[in-house]
């Protein structure tokens, strides 16, 4: 597994489009938190990274599937998946590595997001005037999110050799896992079960652990939902086998 995580590392960290994807990610992240209006810091008039927690998991729809779109897919384009098949590892060890490979560039793309919290803790009218808890919260939210979106992004590229298409599917899927659990609890054919849908989708527990209230269920919510991803990823990758 270990020789999968530092294949896929040297291979994302070789790649200027890796350098490109992290650098739109935190240009675009820069001009929420202080450029536009309607979410710049500037114009809260109190010192906060909420705008921040509430729009990264939207752009974490698109870094995260630009990530994950070559994992298996470019291996089975370029045939050199059935090479790495022939190694002594397991489909788990092939599917782990991806995965933490893919997950270590996602949390590389966040570090230098720190320096936002840096930056209002010394911006405040008075230095230090940041709820610190919450963005702690935030964070760890954050990464169970981008764990959840890996998992989407792993299982998206092992459905096809083109790039585009695993990218595509992983959007909408990551999109859907997000919002389409809350949009359809607002039906009114569903209203009597609404609470239930809602759970079922992932912005309640990101919510939920944004706030710095870490729940043991939203914790279980994460890992069932990363562990389910991979799980169907192993399911398609042994169906070379059948």
């Amino acid at each position: 597994m270990l020789t999968v995580f530092r294949k896929e590392i040297a291979a994302y960290l070789g790649s200027l489009v890796a350098y490109i994807i992290i650098g739109i990610f935190l240009l675009v992240a820069g001009l929420f938190l202080w450029v536009f209006p309607d979410t710049a810091i500037p114009d809260y008039g109190y010192a906060g990274l909420d705008s921040f927690f509430n729009i990264a998991p939207y752009l974490f729809m698109f870094l995260i599937p630009a990530i994950t779109m070559r994992s298996f897919a470019e291996e089975r384009k370029e045939g050199t998946f059935e090479l790495l098949a022939t190694w002594p590892l397991t489909d788990w060890q092939i599917i782990m590595g991806k995965y933490l490979g893919s997950l270590a560039i996602v949390l590389l793309a966040l570090l230098p997001t720190l320096i936002y919290y840096y930056t209002v803790y010394h911006l405040g009218a008075v230095t230090g005037n940041i709820d610190t808890g919450a963005v702690i919260g935030s964070y760890i939210g954050l990464l169970l999110l981008g764990a959840g979106f890996t998992a989407i992004g792993i299982f998206a590229s092992s459905l096809t050799k083109n790039q585009i298409i695993a990218f595509a599917i992983a959007v909408f899927l990551s999109f859907f896992a997000f919002s389409g659990f809350a949009s359809l609890s607002n039906l009114i054919a569903l209203q009597s079960v609404d609470t239930m849908i809602a759970s079922l989708g992932i912005s309640q527990h990101y919510e939920a652990v944004s706030r710095g209230v870490l729940d043991t269920r939203d914790l279980v919510y994460f890992l069932s939902f990363s562990a389910l991803f991979l799980v169907l990823t192993k399911t398609v990758l042994a169906g070379r086998k059948w």
